[in-house]
C-alpha cells in the first residue's frame, strides 16, 4: 500500500496559521486588514481550516448530470420546432419554451421534436387547465420529463396581479391541476426575480422558501418536484453556497409536509451586472456564473447570451452562450465529479452560515403571517429596495467593482454603469410589488443606447 504523501509533514492548526499571518502583517490589525463583511452580514476570513468547521451537512448534487438548457420563445410553432431541433443537434439536452398565450398548438410543438432523454421546461405567461392537461397527456404517453412551471405568487410579485382564470382563484386552479395531471411537475418558484431586483443571497433563499411554504399550505397534493428558477451573480463562492443552502433548506421544510422529492433547480446568470458597453466582458461574467451553478448543484443551466440586454434572441448569441457550457462540460470536465464542493472548508462554512441566516429570516416571515401577507403589505418590496440601494451605493463609490464599467471604463462610454440603468424596484399607482425586470421604459432606453452604438 502506497504511503500517504503528507505523512512526513506535521499538521498545522488554525491558531498557528493565524499567528503566522499576524507576524507577517507587521503590526497591522488582522480583522481590519484581512476580514471583510459581505452584504449578508457574513464575516469572510482570509483562510478556513478543518478544526474550525463545527458541522457539515450532506447536500447531494449531481454535477455529472447537469443539463444545458436552451430558451425558446414560441410564437411561430414551425419556426420553434426548427430551432429546437437545431439546438439539440448543437449540444443542448434541455429546452425551455416561453409561451404567452394558449392559442399555441403545444401538442404539435412537442410531437415534432425528438425528446428522448431531453428535459423540457415551460415558462407560461398564463394558467390554463386545458393547456396544461395537453402537456401532461403528451408526457404520459411518451415518458418525457416535463416541468410545467406555474408560479402565480411569482406572477403577483412581478406584475402586481394574479393570473386570470375561470376558477375562483389561482390556487383552486393549481389544486384542480394537481388532481388531473400525473406525469408533469406543476409548481415553480421564480427566485431569479429577487436576485435581479437586488435582494441579498439570504433574502433570495428565504423568500423562495416562503413561496414554497405557501404552495405546500395551499395545494393539497404535490407529487412532483418543485422547480426553483434561480439567478446567480458574480460572487463566485457565495453563489455556490447559495444553491447548496437552498437545496438543503428546501429538504428541511418539505419534510414537514411529507414531500420527499428533491427540488429541481434551473439556473441562469443574473442580468444585474451585465453591461451595454464593453459587452464582450459579459461572456466572462456569465462563464464564472455558470461555473458557480454547476459546482453549486444546478440541475439545468440556461446561459444568458452576452448581447441579451440589447438584442432580441439571435442564433449567434445563443450559440456562443451554449458553447460556453459545452466548453465547461467537454473541455473543462466540470461534469466529471458529483458533489464537487464537498470538503471545501470555505464553501462548507458559507453554506452553513447562509442556511442559518436564511432559515432565521424564513421563520420571521412565517411568524409575521407568511410570505403572501408580507408581499401584500409591501414589506418584501421595501426590504429588497433597501438591499438594492446598498448595492447601488457600493457600485457608485467603487467598493463593488465591475471591470470596464466603474473600474477601468472606456473613456468614450457615455454611461457610468449598468446598475443605475436597472431601477428594478419602483413605486407605481397600482402598488406593483416588484416590477418586471425589463419594463417598457427601460427597454426604450436600451434601444436608444444600442442605436448610439451602431452610429459609432
Amino acid at each position: 500500500m502506497a504511503a500517504t504523501l503528507f505523512d512526513d509533514f506535521n499538521t498545522i492548526s488554525s491558531k498557528q496559521w493565524k499567528q503566522k499571518i499576524q507576524f507577517e502583517l507587521k503590526g497591522a490589525d488582522y480583522n481590519e486588514t484581512l476580514v471583510w463583511n459581505s452584504p449578508e452580514d457574513i464575516q469572510v476570513k482570509p483562510f478556513y481550516h478543518k478544526d474550525e468547521l463545527t458541522k457539515t451537512y450532506s447536500v447531494a448534487t449531481k454535477a455529472t448530470e447537469f443539463k444545458i438548457c436552451q430558451n425558446i420563445f414560441v410564437y411561430d410553432v414551425e419556426k420553434s420546432i426548427e430551432r429546437a431541433i437545431d439546438t439539440l443537434n448543437r449540444g443542448a439536452n434541455s429546452l425551455r419554451f416561453s409561451i404567452e398565450n394558449e392559442s399555441i398548438d403545444v401538442t404539435k410543438l412537442l410531437e415534432n421534436i425528438p425528446l428522448n432523454d431531453v428535459t423540457v421546461y415551460f415558462n407560461l405567461s398564463f394558467i390554463s387547465i386545458d393547456f396544461v392537461t395537453k402537456i401532461d397527456a403528451f408526457a404520459s404517453k411518451n415518458n418525457i420529463t416535463i416541468f410545467c412551471s406555474l408560479d402565480p405568487i411569482g406572477q403577483l410579485a412581478k406584475d402586481g396581479n394574479w393570473f386570470s382564470t375561470k376558477e375562483k382563484n389561482n390556487f383552486e386552479t393549481l389544486n384542480l391541476l394537481s388532481k388531473q395531471t400525473k406525469s408533469i411537475s406543476l409548481v415553480s418558484i421564480n427566485a431569479a426575480l429577487y436576485q435581479n431586483a437586488g435582494a441579498t443571497i439570504v433574502q433570495q433563499i428565504a423568500y423562495s422558501l416562503g413561496q414554497a411554504n405557501e404552495y405546500f399550505n395551499r395545494i393539497d397534493t404535490i407529487n412532483q418536484p418543485i422547480v426553483f428558477e434561480v439567478a446567480v451573480g458574480t460572487n463566485y463562492f457565495f453563489e455556490i453556497a447559495k444553491l447548496r443552502a437552498l437545496r438543503l433548506l428546501f429538504k428541511l421544510i418539505a419534510k414537514e409536509y411529507n414531500h420527499n422529492l428533491d427540488c429541481n433547480i434551473i439556473v441562469s446568470p443574473t442580468k444585474r451586472n451585465k453591461t451595454l458597453y464593453d459587452y464582450n466582458v459579459n461572456m466572462l461574467r456569465t462563464t464564472t456564473e455558470c461555473m458557480s451553478a454547476i459546482i453549486g448543484g444546478a440541475d439545468a443551466i440556461s446561459n444568458l447570451p452576452y448581447d441579451a440586454l440589447y438584442h432580441k434572441d439571435n442564433e449567434f448569441g445563443d450559440r456562443i452562450a451554449r458553447n460556453q457550457l459545452l466548453i465547461l462540460k467537454n473541455e473543462s470536465y466540470f461534469d466529471k465529479v458529483n458533489n464537487p464542493a464537498d470538503g471545501s472548508y470555505y464553501i462548507e462554512t458559507l453554506t452553513n452560515q447562509l442556511a442559518e441566516k436564511a432559515l432565521a429570516l424564513f421563520k420571521d416571515i412565517e411568524a409575521s403571517g407568511g410570505f403572501l401577507k408580507q408581499l401584500n403589505d409591501g414589506i418584501i418590496k421595501r426590504k429588497i429596495q433597501e438591499s438594492a440601494d446598498v448595492e447601488q451605493n457600493l457600485f457608485d463609490t467603487g467598493k463593488e467593482i465591475l471591470l470596464g464599467t466603474n473600474k477601468h471604463p472606456n473613456k468614450q462610454d457615455r454611461m457610468k454603469g449598468d446598475l443605475e440603468l436597472f431601477p428594478f424596484v419602483k413605486q407605481n399607482p397600482r402598488k406593483t410589488l416588484i416590477k418586471p425586470i425589463i419594463e417598457k421604459r427601460l427597454a426604450e432606453k436600451i434601444e436608444q443606447e444600442r442605436l448610439k452604438l451602431e452610429d459609432n
